[in-house]
């Protein structure tokens, strides 16, 4: 039992090492619930890759097209663990109510699955959440075989007779808190009181047991699934040795982890980098729209015909009304350093420049009354363009109005835009005529 051995001697190097700081046994206790919360769900068949697992823990973040009883299995779980990790810092039993709290907090509600009588024909059967199961749920081995785990009826007194074998255990002064939580939950796995949740169950009670007694929890991994349910077949021929060793093996994969960490070392696994990576991209994939559109002359030139021209002739419009008055009325597009009159706007299709910037340049000069001949109205509405998205600035005030995609202004931002010229305008004439009143 070499990795019992090997478990003993790093947990006496651990306990010289505590108390932990707080923080730093934080992040370790983080980076094992997130650990746990994804292998043990996906073990049982949870579709939730671990990026999207870290996602829905730490962000609220669902997957896109993924069953939401996956998404409850997850949560569910994660909410048993905090419980048991909180309540395990004291002095907290564990009994048979303690057991169907925990199937309570995994499961949440209770629903139906698909099941079959033993004479094979299909049918459907209730969870009930926190209760012992209702009908056998024996399971059908790879050569053909039934496996039988203990009868409804049975159930109760053998649940008994499980925890009367725990009390005796932990009441012996040199118990091994690692062959007692190995043994338990292949015990208690024999039993599979539930209709629901039993391997899930069993590793987060293992894992009490050993936090319990000063121990990290043990990750069994997806990856290694084959290994574990080998294990388990092994120990129901009577080879309980070889479950407990496996159990142990993973056990000191968790205490290296936290001794890395106890020094101030990365506590970060060969795989870890790949599950952040799965992760970011998940979360990149989600966020927002893609931009489709990049600058280019084509990109640019929808957005000068059909938004910068239409704002233009639309300003011109409105202003239509107060032409006559000033004794000058200047009208610009311009493109880099060039302009030209709005009736004839510069071809950018033919500019051998990369397009910077586009400006729409007014310059009402002068009003021909007297005591206004001082007033002029200038404004430059400016559209920049960068490589992935163009801004409209209004330059009198160095104002940024609207950050876009290469896509044209809806209506209402080209109004907004309008009405913000037009009403500057008012403003500053309104202000011209309250002074010579």
């Amino acid at each position: 039992m070499e990795e019992i051995i090997r478990a003993l001697e790093l947990k006496k190097q651990l306990d010289t090492l505590r108390p932990l700081d707080r923080e730093q046994e934080g992040r370790i206790m983080q980076k094992f619930r997130l650990d746990w919360n994804y292998h043990s769900n996906n073990l049982e068949g949870n579709s939730l890759t671990y990026g999207e697992t870290k996602a829905l823990i730490m962000h609220g973040i669902t997957a896109q097209g993924k069953p939401l009883k996956d998404h409850f299995e997850i949560t569910g779980h994660n909410e048993a663990i905090n419980w048991v990790i909180d309540i395990v810092k004291g002095d907290y039993p564990l009994t048979e109510s303690f057991i169907r709290e925990v199937h309570k907090l995994l499961l949440k509600e209770s629903y139906e699955v698909n099941a079959q009588t033993a004479d094979g024909t299909p049918t459907k059967k209730r969870v009930a959440v926190g209760s012992y199961k209702s009908s056998p749920n024996h399971v059908l081995t790879k050569t053909g075989e039934i496996f039988y785990f203990a009868t409804p009826e049975e159930t109760p007194a053998k649940m008994g007779d499980l925890m009367a074998w725990y009390n005796e255990k932990i009441a012996e002064p040199d118990f091994n808190p690692i062959l007692l939580a190995a043994e338990f939950h292949y015990k208690f796995i024999l039993i599979h009181p539930f209709d629901d949740g039993n391997g899930r169950t069993a590793r987060i009670l293992m894992n009490f047991i050993l936090m319990k007694f000063g121990y990290p929890p043990v990750i069994i991994k997806t990856e290694d699934k084959e290994n574990y349910y080998a294990v388990l077949r092994l120990a129901d021929t009577g080879n309980l040795e070889a479950f407990v060793d496996y159990i142990a093996k993973n056990l000191n994969r968790s205490l290296e982890i936290i001794m890395a960490g106890a020094n101030g070392e990365g506590i970060e696994e060969p795989d870890d980098i790949d599950k952040e990576i799965a992760l970011l991209e998940r979360r990149l994939a989600g966020y927002g729209k893609e931009i489709i559109k990049e600058k280019s002359i084509v990109t640019v030139n929808d957005i000068y015909l059909n938004t910068i021209i239409k704002i233009a002739n639309e300003i011109e419009a409105k202003l239509q009304k107060f032409k006559d008055y000033y004794l000058t009325v200047n009208f610009y597009i311009g493109v880099n350093q060039n302009s030209a009159p709005l009736d004839n706007y510069i071809n950018i299709l033919e500019t051998d420049d990369i397009v910077r910037e586009i400006k729409i340049s007014l310059s009402y000069q002068q009003i021909k009354k007297v005591g206004l001949e001082s007033f002029s109205f200038n404004y430059q509405l400016y559209f920049e363009f960068n490589t992935l998205n163009y801004f409209v600035r209004d330059r009198n005030y160095n104002e940024v109005l609207m950050i876009k995609n290469y896509e044209n202004l809806s209506n209402e931002e080209i109004k907004f835009l309008v009405d913000k010229v037009i009403k500057e305008h008012n403003t500053q004439l309104e202000i011209a005529l309250g002074q010579n009143a």
